[in-house]
């Protein structure tokens, strides 16, 4: 006997046919099949398409970042108790694309424009996630086919992990390292466990999609975004994925209980021209000057992520250039000089790799970040998109552009019925039709995990890279600090005094054996954490200087005045690009390189707590002159190559930096020590 699967509905009926019970979307009465649980996905989305209107499709192919309730200051612009953000701006501004158009209510975005996916920006609680959702899956369950609401969120569970919102209530899941300091563990056990447990974490939440992850592989050593990929290793960066598809969606494809993931940026955002980034003109190319690049390092971590069954992709916004490219590219022979989203080149590789998903375009591509289609209209730029391949388009709430497209012929009726079936078939799969709600106590509860926090904490420890150890200053023990007094500087941008108050108030609670000072005057052992930032998501403000000074907010300056009083200097760099080390290493004795590592967890290496592990998931470059960049715009090392590969290229010059000790700081650099 076929088990029954369970269900939840608040507003529409619940019917029994041949003893088992279903949801009665459409209130006729009977068991239609889009109903029936006991058909496939595929059967299921396809009957629905048939009986849904054109409009009604359309809301289906976009997906906007939709504020909550709480983050509405004016609370009678709300509904539901305060939950749901109902404010009607006439012209909204864009943060994304500096586009205007007009911004519904949560409701008649649902309702009268028929969407149903939608991205959280905030981090709140989980009950506060769940308690949203719940509000929004009421409003969809009553209409006329109670499709239910989706919302997809960025990755939540890293430290750094980029965020464009917030409130005061703020609650981040299990903090594990970032992207890079994953992959700095060298352990795709550990990504398993990261997966796991983050993926209760967003079922419990009722968060069932991700923006994520990215199978980008980290070529140009400038790239902002690289902070959020698994490293410059292809062969490591697909093993990854395979791991963090399946561990978030399923073993073997997108489960119940799982979350669905869109994995980015086809066919791979490491190719920069020289870390410029399509969020702006300057960096609207990728460029592949090296002949076979894109075969060889960046299409199989996306191949990986394809096998596993990812439920969607998203393609980046940049333009292959053929003017910097050497082409044919493996399977693609000339490169239509349009974005990704547009190139129906691009996406029949993509379709060819075997990908059965969706495809998901990237934020703004109907108004700011259109490159190689400038020239048309959003509604045309819709068009081109969806007979490109395209099927959903990301972060716009532009249904009507979508629609003007359909209705003056800019794409077929058979585009627009095979994109509504992708999409409702993921909304069948994760069985939102069969229960769309989630328990808030139960998603604090999971939250609040002690056993995903444990294991997080593993992973930071695993993250940590010791890179230099001159004369094995480390690690310093308590028998190596006896009369011996320790000063921790913190810099980074943004610092604060009650900050750094805050991270020594930790340290001396955890190591009350030591003798901590606040002056590194009169100290004897200095141990300097610092995290370096420049550059910017959406503003283009120059070629990266990879350089470590003022301009990358650490001060250099006091940092040879630090070393200058003490014996020993141990430097803690959390790393988001490969720097150029030649004014921090010199002043090191040790050197600990972290990815969004816990600092605290840092300072425990450097004590002695346990012995580092970690491997350098990104190569290093020695000095200005390996990345330069000359008049023409072409730079000494190759773009769309890894850091371990780049010499390779490079005509007998050297890219890999060498420290005083000989330690050459390239791919899977690490060394360790016994306590």
């Amino acid at each position: 006997m076929t088990p029954q699967i369970p269900l939840a509905s608040r507003l529409k009926k619940i019917i029994e046919v041949d003893g088992l019970q279903f949801r009665d979307l459409d209130g006729d009465g009977h068991l239609t099949p889009f109903e029936d649980w006991r058909l496939s996905p595929a059967e299921r989305a396809a009957d629905l398409v048939s009986r849904m209107s054109p409009d009604e499709k359309l809301g289906l192919m976009v997906i906007s970042s939709r504020p909550m309730g709480i983050s509405q200051r004016n609370k009678d612009f709300t509904s539901h108790d305060g939950v749901l953000d109902e404010q009607h701006l006439p012209i909204r501004i864009d943060p994304h694309t500096s586009a205007g158009i007009p911004f519904e209510g949560t409701t008649e975005m649902i309702r009268g424009m028929h969407m149903r996916h939608f991205i959280m920006r905030e981090e709140p609680t989980g009950a506060r996630i769940a308690t949203w959702l719940n509000a929004m899956n009421e409003v969809a369950e009553d209409t006329r086919w109670g499709i239910p609401v989706i919302v997809a969120a960025n990755s939540k569970n890293e430290a750094g992990a980029f965020t464009m919102g917030g409130t005061p209530e703020d609650q981040p899941f299990a903090t594990w390292p970032g992207t890079l300091g994953l992959a700095a563990t060298g352990s795709v056990e550990v990504i398993e466990s990261f997966a796991a447990h983050s993926r209760r974490e967003w079922v419990a939440s009722g968060l069932r999609k991700g923006y994520m992850y990215m199978a980008d592989v980290f070529t140009d050593p400038r790239w902002f975004r690289g902070q959020g990929t698994f490293g410059e290793d292809p062969a490591f960066v697909a093993q990854a994925m395979d791991a963090v598809v399946r561990g978030f969606q399923g073993e073997d494809g997108l489960e119940a209980d799982g979350v669905a993931l869109t994995v980015k940026h086809f066919p791979g955002g490491g190719a920069r021209e020289n870390g410029t980034d399509p969020h702006y003109a300057e960096g609207s190319f990728n460029i592949y000057p090296t002949p076979g690049s894109l075969e060889e390092y960046h299409l199989p971590p996306f191949q990986a992520a394809i096998d596993a069954g990812t439920s969607s992709i998203m393609p980046y916004y940049a333009i292959p250039s053929e003017e910097k490219s050497s082409t044919p590219q493996g399977r693609v022979t000339d490169f239509e000089q349009v974005g990704f989203a547009f190139n129906r080149e691009i996406l029949d590789l993509l379709r060819a790799m075997g990908h059965r998903g969706y495809i998901n375009s990237d934020s703004g591509i109907l108004s700011k970040m259109a490159w190689g289609v400038e020239e048309l209209t959003p509604a045309e730029r819709a068009g081109r998109a969806v007979m490109a391949g395209t099927d959903m388009f990301a972060d716009t709430n532009d249904v009507a552009s979508v629609r003007e497209a359909y209705v003056t012929g800019q794409f077929t009726t058979q585009r627009l019925d095979e994109a509504a079936a992708l999409l409702l078939e993921e909304l069948f799969t994760l069985g939102l039709f069969e229960n769309p709600y989630a328990d808030p106590e139960e998603a604090d509860r999971v939250v609040a995990n002690a056993e995903a926090q444990a294991a997080a904490a593993d992973a930071h420890r695993r993250s940590v890279v010791l890179a230099k150890n001159h004369e094995s200053t480390l690690p310093l023990s308590v028998e190596a600090l006896a009369g011996r007094t320790v000063y921790v500087e913190l810099m980074e941008r943004g610092i604060t005094v009650k900050a750094l108050d805050a991270l020594r108030d930790r340290l001396e609670q955890a190591h009350p054996e030591i003798t901590f000072t606040t002056d590194h005057r009169g100290a004897d052992v200095a141990i300097v954490l610092m995290k370096p930032f420049v550059g910017s998501y959406f503003d283009f403000v120059g070629i990266t200087d990879l350089c470590i000074g003022e301009h990358a907010h650490i001060d250099t300056a006091k940092l040879a005045r630090i070393r200058e009083d003490v014996g020993t200097m141990v430097v803690g760099l959390n790393a988001m690009y490969p720097w150029l080390l030649d004014t921090v290493e010199p002043l090191a004795d040790a050197l600990l390189v972290g990815f969004e590592s816990d600092y605290a967890t840092m300072v425990d290496a450097a004590l002695g707590g346990f012995s580092p592990t970690g491997r350098l998931p990104i190569t290093f470059p020695i000095d200005a002159a390996a990345v330069a960049v000359d008049e023409e715009g072409r730079c000494a090392s190759p773009n769309d190559v890894p850091g371990f590969a780049k010499e390779q290229h490079m005509h007998g010059r050297p890219y890999v930096y060498v420290d005083a000790d000989g330690h050459r700081y390239e791919l899977g650099h690490g060394l360790t020590f016994e306590v």
